[in-house]
């Protein structure tokens, strides 16, 4: 039986704001907005070339803002990655080398934490 990843709660303040920031300064499409009710508010947003999407809105989740933590997505290039996101006005970490891949860290409005990992090369 497969199991697909496709959707991650991310717990915000500010919707809109929150919004246009994944989608204005980190490059996620917006797929979907709509207010079902004044209490139940929902917007998918996807990473360019993911099959899994992140969720934020209001009536989502009990988790409090910022508490989401350790997010990965998988790049070509930490480098470009960095200059992309530093271009755009997000606050970027230095690219950390590991055996494991090269690294760029980057926090949203609320202190969701993400990690970018450019993978090593594979022998």
């Amino acid at each position: 039986m497969d199991m697909k990843i496709e959707l991650v709660y991310i717990p915000v303040t500010d919707v809109d704001r929150a919004k246009e920031f994944y989608v204005e300064k980190v490059g996620f499409h917006a797929d979907y907005d709509q207010e079902v009710n004044p209490d139940l508010r929902f917007v998918q947003l996807t990473p360019p070339g993911s099959a899994c999407s992140i969720a934020i809105g209001k009536g989502l989740t009990d988790m409090e803002p910022g508490w989401q933590r350790g997010l990965q997505m998988v790049i070509d290039d930490a480098d470009a990655a960095r200059a992309q996101l530093l271009a755009a006005g997000v606050d970027a970490s230095e690219v950390d080398e590991q055996d494991w891949g090269r690294f760029v860290y980057f926090s949203d409005l609320d202190g969701n934490t993400w990690a970018l990992q450019q993978l090593p090369p594979r022998d």
